[in-house]
């Protein structure tokens, strides 16, 4: 059940000075409740919410009514396509790449109200009054949006993305804070809470796994104190729940048993952003990157980069791993070997940022960037990692990009702006 430090002599890597100061204060507010969730309560509203007339890179930003794309909107001769349609909405993002998400024909933002808009048209198709807890992931499985309760009443919440309707609801007890769901596979909901002293304070947390369909807890293991139920990432392959925290832990569980299989220190790089394909967990660490087995821990491939050329966050797309450094060169790696498929330095040669988040459709990887200047989202060849064309809205402001598709359109958010581009 403990959660210890590896004994094993992995370095301590250097880390980025340029940290995100919106992920850190998304790590420092994710146990706060900002907002009050009305407990099935759905409001359906057939208007659009406020529209503006988004312009691509290289212009400036100019209103108006929506706007139908044009000819060149398929992003031709290296130009950024333009919007099929841009909504303000009422998005409070920290820059995870969970705050953003795509299901049963809506894209969902977190924010107060939660709202979903229709994919195709952009106009709202139903609100949750209370929203989301700022800093909880929108956590989507088997047809259903997990939600973490902001009326600290220890319970966790699913509903239909299509309706919003309530369909399953679970509760820890009144002995915890603010349990929030992290994983869900196939018959379990996986979430994190605080466990209350008697003074109403919190010293420890607890992590536990909900049955998804009657909403028994299943299983809960108290973590060691010192661990935080803060800035978790988390991911299930078959019997193994893998999971970071902003303490570097990067632990995996038994999901039968919640038993502990193993642990170890990682560096704060990335913030405990990690990728999960087959039966490893790729890590990136400082220069290094590393592989383990989800089984017994044991390292399996290592890569590095230049010594002073830290890895970001990593995906792994249709069995590719996608993964940038910090001198902007952006590597195909198969997540099996660890084997280079190809190298880009077509991020530096353009003078463009470092993608944190990738979606890919057909044979174009899209990038999503931390900060406005020189970034937005980049188009990339996912053969060659050559740069097609990057969109901008121009607004200047200071939130990270998220991306999201449903395989038709590529949903862009942007501060409090949305924007649906054609692929």
């Amino acid at each position: 059940m403990a959660e210890r430090n590896s004994t094993s002599d992995d370095r301590t890597l250097a880390e980025p000075e340029f940290s995100s100061r919106r992920r850190l204060l998304r790590l420092a507010v994710g146990g706060l409740t900002l907002a009050t969730l009305t407990t099935g309560a759905v409001g359906c509203d057939d208007g659009a919410v406020e529209t503006e007339d988004p312009t691509s890179a290289g212009g400036g930003q100019s209103k108006g009514e929506d706007k139908k794309p044009a000819d060149d909107a398929t992003g031709g001769d290296g130009k950024a396509p333009k919007p099929l349609w841009t909504k303000t909405t009422s998005a409070e993002t920290y820059g995870d790449n969970d705050e953003l998400v795509v299901a049963a024909g809506v894209v969902l933002a977190s924010g107060s109200p939660l709202a979903a808009l229709d994919t195709a048209t952009g106009k709202k198709k139903w609100s949750l009054p209370g929203g989301a807890v700022p800093g909880a992931p929108l956590l989507l499985g088997k047809d259903t949006l997990y939600l973490a309760s902001s009326q600290y009443d220890g319970t966790v919440t699913g509903y239909d993305p299509a309706s919003g309707k309530e369909t399953w609801r679970s509760r820890l007890g009144a002995g915890y804070r603010q349990p929030r769901p992290v994983a869900v596979d196939e018959t379990q909901v996986y979430v994190v809470a605080e466990i209350l002293e008697d003074d109403g304070s919190s010293k420890t947390n607890v992590i536990a796994a909900l049955d998804s369909g009657t909403g028994r807890i299943a299983w809960k293991e108290q973590r060691d104190l010192g661990t935080m139920q803060n800035g978790i990432h988390a991911a299930v392959r078959g019997r193994h729940l893998v999971y970071t925290d902003f303490k570097k832990n990067l632990t995996v569980r038994d999901t039968a048993t919640g038993g502990q299989v193993w642990t170890r220190k990682t560096t704060k790089t990335n913030y405990g952003f990690f990728a999960v394909h087959e039966n490893l967990v790729i890590v990136p660490q400082g220069n290094v990157l590393q592989a383990f087995d989800l089984s017994d821990g044991t390292e399996k491939w290592t890569l590095k980069s230049s010594q002073f050329d830290l890895f970001k966050e990593p995906a792994v797309l249709e069995d590719v791993l996608y993964i940038a450094d910090s001198a902007r060169k952006v590597r195909a790696v198969d997540p099996r070997t660890g084997k280079v498929l190809w190298q880009s330095t077509s991020l530096a040669d353009a003078g463009l940022q470092v993608p944190r988040q990738y979606v890919k459709v057909g044979d174009t990887l899209f990038g999503a960037t931390d900060l406005d200047a020189k970034g937005g989202i980049i188009a990339m060849d996912a053969k060659t990692g050559d740069v097609r064309w990057t969109f901008n809205d121009g607004s200047g402001d200071h939130h990270a990009w998220l991306a999201a598709t449903d395989g038709e359109r590529l949903f862009a958010l942007h501060g409090t702006a949305l924007h649906a581009l054609p692929v």
